[in-house]
């Protein structure tokens, strides 16, 4: 019994010994660990398809082929990633559902996503201690949760530097949007734009958001942009209506009498390359529009990394458009979470808390010039009242010329950042 007992022990002592000498040695990770070297780190990535208002497929679609591409090189550091994705629906029980199946499949972020329901996804996001990386920045929650790491301004800065862009040129100003809660905050801060150069506040002309139906609101904008009859003044018209802006510019075109043709503008996400194209190219009526966006013009060099992964790896699935706003801010997201990952040690653990600090601590990460170098930390926040998590507040001004986004001529790129400090609270 005695020599059983000790041989018994010499072989327990024998086992831990070995199993000290792997983890020293980083033979793998422990148990439960999900990024050690040859492990796998989950995301996720939700959007709004098939709805009756703004639908983002582009984004889901764009995730997955980052998903195959990175995995195809070898992983982010020896870590394979896997992408899980989900149908926000454009309702808060659907991205309430998506944010808890991000929590259930334990994912370390979720990267590159849409919603306008902040509140819905972001508390259980926070209850776990998930980071949320990029996100489109409709809601304000994206702007103002501790765990929401923004690599735009989201629209407020389009909304602001739309305001500034009409600004310049603009005696009257309508502002169609949703009638949503998102919807509004808009008129502030076109507002806050239009003041920032001595213009008066924007008319205010609310629509439902899945409307069908815009004639009203095609009137009302024309009537206020037509209203003086001094033929010195000119009208602009800008509608924020996602998907439905089309639909309202064309009622607008069809609302007679136009005796003088009001300046039309939006914001991308709301008008974008692929709409212009399909609604007529250089005859499109959105020839000419004014067009405010975070990022370079599409046909910019910097963004032929993103779509060669498109060509190489979407394998045909024909929502994801290089040229949306939607599927460049999950690049950009992804992006991000690359950069955060590779700082990690290759035995090293990736979880959520450790992908939050990291994110909080770490010195700026580079875009590859598709934004400022992004940073999350305390001192990099910027003091605007309802948005203190912005941190990059640029947007660029665009114009539709022979059928194309183009650069406006004339206008740099612009820090809408001291503008919105101005602005009065909006959330």
């Amino acid at each position: 019994m005695t020599i059983s007992r000790r041989a018994a022990s010499l072989s327990r002592t024998v086992v831990a010994t070995a199993m000290g000498a792997c983890l020293v040695a980083g033979c793998g990770t422990l148990p439960g660990g999900s990024g050690g070297s040859g492990g796998t780190i989950t995301v996720m990535t939700f959007a709004p398809e098939g709805t009756g208002a703004t639908n983002m497929p582009g984004m889901t679609g764009m995730a997955k082929a980052y998903e195959r591409w990175v995995n195809a090189k070898g992983g982010i550091n020896g870590r394979k990633l896997r992408v899980l994705t989900c149908n926000e629906k454009n309702t808060p029980s659907g991205a309430a559902d998506c944010a808890r199946k991000a929590v259930a499949e334990k994912a370390v972020a979720v990267v590159g996503s849409y919603s306008q329901h902040g509140r819905a996804f972001m508390a259980p996001l926070e209850a776990e201690g998930i980071p949320f990386i990029g996100g489109y920045g409709v809601s304000s929650e994206e702007f103002q949760s501790p765990l929401s790491y923004p690599v735009n301004g989201g629209q407020s800065v389009l909304i602001a530097g739309a305001g500034h862009q009409l600004g310049r040129v603009c005696d009257q100003v309508a502002l169609v949007r949703p009638d949503t809660i998102a919807g509004d905050t808009l008129p502030v801060l076109l507002n806050a734009g239009l003041r920032a150069n001595k213009m008066a506040d924007a008319a205010d002309i609310r629509a439902a958001e899945d409307s069908a139906d815009f004639k009203p609101q095609a009137s009302e904008a024309l009537a206020h942009t037509t209203g003086t009859g001094k033929e010195k003044d000119k009208g602009c018209v800008t509608a924020v209506l996602g998907e439905r802006t089309e639909t309202f510019f064309d009622a607008f075109r069809r609302t007679e009498p136009q005796r003088r043709k009001p300046q039309i503008s939006s914001v991308l996400g709301s008008v974008s390359q692929s709409l212009v194209d399909r609604t007529g190219g250089r005859e499109s009526p959105f020839e000419g529009a004014y067009i405010t966006s975070w990022y370079p013009v599409a046909s910019d060099p910097v963004w032929e990394p993103m779509r060669k992964v498109v060509t190489d790896f979407a394998f045909g699935d024909d929502t994801v458009d290089p040229d949306d706003s939607g599927a460049q801010t999950t690049w950009i997201a992804y992006t991000v979470l690359s950069e955060i990952v590779k700082r990690f040690g290759e035995d090293e653990d990736v979880d959520a808390r450790r992908v939050k600090r990291s994110l909080n601590e770490s010195q700026p990460v580079k875009t590859g010039g598709l934004t400022p170098d992004l940073s999350w930390r305390y001192q990099d926040m910027r003091a605007v009242a309802g948005f203190p998590r912005i941190v990059n507040g640029q947007v660029t001004f665009q114009i539709v010329q022979s059928g194309r986004l183009v650069a406006q001529p004339g206008e740099k790129s612009l820090d809408m950042t001291p503008t919105l400090v101005q602005a009065p609270r909006t959330a």
